[in-house]
């Protein structure tokens, strides 16, 4: 199986992760936020609505890039994603089998063994 491309090993904080969730919490909060706050103030024209938005949305991304990065630095939220060393085994979908998956076969009573060798199961 080839290696993953998208496995990475950072030393503390994953700043790819930081940023990714960074992005979607600022859209997700900014947008109500930004909405609200307009709603005591007087936009008339474009112009005026543009930079007020630039101005809320601003202090909107640096509150949430902070809190992220330091949640992230906190825990473990921001490492990477899983250790491809605890990663037991991929079929060829990529997706991760479990024991009881292992032992279903193809249907036909027949199980495979730990050493890769067909078995028929007794009741089959």
């Amino acid at each position: 199986m080839p290696t993953r491309v998208e496995t990475t090993d950072p030393e503390g904080v994953d700043y790819g992760w930081v940023m990714q969730v960074t992005f979607v919490v600022t859209i997700l909060l900014g947008a109500p936020v930004v909405a609200l706050a307009s709603t005591a103030v007087t936009l008339p024209t474009w112009g005026a609505r543009v930079g007020f938005v630039l101005r809320v949305g601003a202090v909107v991304w640096i509150v949430v890039a902070v809190g992220v990065f330091l949640y992230a630095k906190r825990t473990d939220a921001g490492d990477g994603g899983d250790d491809p060393d605890e990663i037991e085994s991929a079929d060829d979908t990529g997706r991760e089998s479990t024991d009881s998956e292992s032992d279903v076969g193809s249907g036909t009573g027949d199980r495979e063994t730990a050493a890769g060798e067909s078995e028929r199961h007794p009741d089959a």
